[in-house]
């Protein structure tokens, strides 16, 4: 096993290399992807598709709310793809627990709303 280099070393290294990668299994199964972009954040990836069912969900919480714990601050999941500034759920140091920020936008087996007016005939002349 390679020895993990010190954040210092990690973050010093040139604009133009690649940025390193520490992967991490904090269950079997379930894999977190940490990069080192700045030194202000912590920015790691999940397989979503590695956190189907509540037990799995448990231990993804569980993981964010150790991460929390250690650093003593806010540990927050963004969508894919997203910037930042819309976490759908994370870690609140306040709390000591992990919250959902967003509701999810598609619901299985919800009734679909139609908020579109229809045109009323009848008073157009």
């Amino acid at each position: 096993m390679l020895a993990t280099p010190s954040a210092a070393t990690i973050l010093t290294r040139p604009l133009d290399a690649e940025c390193p990668e520490l992967r991490v299994w904090p269950a079997t199964e379930l894999l977190a992807i940490f990069r080192f972009h700045i030194q202000e954040a912590i920015d790691f990836d999940v397989d979503l598709r590695e956190l189907q069912g509540q037990q799995r969900l448990d231990l993804f919480c569980e993981f964010l709310t150790a991460i929390g714990r250690k650093v003593n601050k806010p540990v927050l999941m963004d969508a894919e793809g997203g910037d930042g500034s819309h976490p759908v759920l994370g870690y609140e140091v306040e709390r000591n627990q992990v919250v959902v920020f967003a509701h999810p936008v598609f619901q299985p087996n919800a009734p679909v709303q139609n908020n579109i007016e229809k045109p009323d005939h009848d008073n157009h002349k």
